[in-house]
């Protein structure tokens, strides 16, 4: 896999084919993360575990939907015993889902210096960058007893070395790719252009890319991939090509997008019949003030029903829930 980069952009992807009858489907991935001041400098000590026990009402509450949750864990959460208390038997009898996120901050070893430019795990020499994760790793399955196959970088920060690491250490797919997304103003990786349906990274059948969905949607969605990055310096203008319908980026999330916003962008992904939506969210999300999204506890009863009626638009949209396990195994080769 020498000089093969997650943040480079594939020049000819390599697009993953799925067996017939797979259609279109849906993952719901959280990133599982301490609670922390996302507007304050790096810490390794300022942080909480508040939420964790949150985790299992959000898992009892998927199940009820037929959905399997992909819980990715960084350190903090791996290593809180309340954390496998709460999802270890879900995920050992396969109704959840077990994966890596790695924040290098707060993740042993703590080898590297702390910045902002090391908070992206894949901007670390490649020697730290791997024993960082393997510790991560080894830690989520021994506490979770499940060997994880899924990754996705905190920040989304995958560098020159992350692909080779991964495979390396026995992952099948990352999840780090935020495509329509450009982190390279803060010493992130620039996902702009990459592709929003799942390809291999290295070669078919090795190492996947299953990255978050972002699409663009309005009269204007043709050409959004060059002209949004264009009116950064005017954030009020996507605001208005929003409003009057020529343009809107829209992620598949609870977080900051409304079940309006998001069943366009359901609506648009299927037009681009893409076959894995991948939705996400962060796991302090799950209890009121420790994200600017949820705040109150009016604010969580609308996080819970917005999965709901998006849950209900995919059934009517005929987009059944998918699992890391059924992908991989729905895979076809050439």
């Amino acid at each position: 896999m020498a000089g093969v980069s997650i943040p480079d952009l594939p020049a000819r992807p390599d697009f993953v084919q799925f067996r017939e009858g797979f259609g279109q489907r849906f993952v719901v991935t959280i990133d599982t993360e301490e609670e922390f001041d996302w507007g304050a400098p790096l810490d390794r000590e300022a942080h909480s575990l508040h939420t964790v026990p949150a985790l299992a009402k959000f898992q009892q509450f998927c199940e009820g939907f037929g959905v399997t949750p992909i819980y990715l864990l960084d350190y903090p959460v791996a290593s809180q015993p309340a954390a496998a208390a709460a999802l270890k038997e879900a995920v050992i009898a396969q109704r959840a889902e077990a994966g890596v996120h790695l924040h290098p901050w707060v993740n042993p070893e703590f080898d590297q210096e702390l910045s902002h430019y090391n908070s992206f795990a894949g901007n670390l020499p490649p020697a730290l960058e791997r024993e960082a994760f393997v510790n991560l790793r080894n830690t989520i399955e021994a506490n979770f007893g499940v060997a994880p196959l899924i990754y996705r970088a905190g920040r989304y920060g995958v560098g020159p070395s992350s692909a080779a690491m991964l495979a390396e250490c026995g992952m099948a797919i990352d999840t780090s790719v935020r495509s329509n997304f450009d982190y390279s103003y803060e010493g992130g990786p620039n996902f702009r252009n990459h592709p929003v349906r799942p390809y291999w990274i290295d070669r078919p059948g090795g190492l996947m890319e299953l990255p978050l969905t972002t699409v663009f949607w309005g009269a204007l969605r043709g050409i959004g991939r060059g002209l949004y990055p264009r009116l950064w310096r005017v954030p009020r203008l996507r605001g208005a090509l929003a409003k009057i319908g020529l343009m809107e980026r829209i992620p598949l999330t609870p977080e900051g997008v409304t079940t309006a916003e998001a069943k366009r962008g359901i609506d648009m992904a299927l037009e681009q019949r893409l076959p894995v939506l991948v939705f996400s969210f962060h796991s302090p999300s799950l209890a009121p003030g420790f994200t600017p999204y949820v705040r109150s506890d009016a604010d969580l009863d609308r996080f819970y029903d917005w999965w709901r009626e998006i849950f209900a638009y995919l059934a009517e949209r005929e987009v059944a829930p998918t699992s890391v396990r059924e992908i991989l195994s729905s895979v076809t080769l050439a």
